[in-house]
């Protein structure tokens, strides 16, 4: 990852509606980071696919909270496992117990997430950013972010033809400034567009 790149750093926040903030004006309160899966053992272990790129940081003791509902829960044991975590709750001690939680979204609060080096962002820092060309003509808001692989796409829809879309890719000479406090993104629109 080229620290250089403006680019999302956090998988958990998907384009779905959070009731737990508002994705139009970038404050959610609850971070998506993983969903619990099958039991393993006997001890209330369960399976995590993790959806956060610093699964380092889910160690016993951290509070984490489960379900639409935000059911706090503390961090018993965790070990990551390629995709996926092992992950152990205080009060869960049986698979009768976790079957509760089979197929809860895990989340985490925003306001607990590391501060990024400058020029990465969260996903939700950048949705419905006013996008303008540099000639400050304005081609919309930003109201998706497509991971491709090699970087991330900006889907910029027109608000007064929602039915336009202008995709931007996220590499440096795509993004001119990124401007978290004011909402506004500049771009170089690419020859194709």
């Amino acid at each position: 990852m080229n620290p250089e790149m403006p680019q999302r750093i956090n998988k958990s926040n998907k384009q779905v509606v959070y009731h737990s903030g508002s994705l139009e004006k970038s404050e959610p309160e609850f971070l998506e980071i993983g969903k619990i899966g099958k039991s393993h053992g006997l001890h209330g272990a369960a399976w995590m696919d993790l959806y956060t790129d610093f699964p380092e940081r889910l160690v016993p003791g951290k509070i984490i909270y489960l379900g639409e509902d935000h059911q706090p829960k503390t961090i018993r044991s965790f070990s990551v496992n390629g995709s996926r975590g092992l992950i152990g709750l205080n009060g869960i001690d049986s698979p009768e117990s976790l079957s509760a939680f089979k197929n809860k979204l895990v989340y985490v609060k925003a306001e607990h997430l590391p501060e990024l080096p400058e020029g990465q962002y969260y996903h939700h820092d950048l949705i419905g950013m006013l996008v303008i060309d540099e000639n400050q003509k304005e081609l919309g808001k930003l109201a998706e972010i497509l991971q491709t692989g090699s970087n991330d796409v900006y889907v910029v829809i027109d608000e007064k033809d929602t039915t336009k879309e202008t995709l931007i890719p996220a590499i440096k000479s795509s993004i001119i400034n990124i401007d978290v406090k004011n909402k506004t993104m500049t771009v170089r629109l690419q020859e194709w567009v």
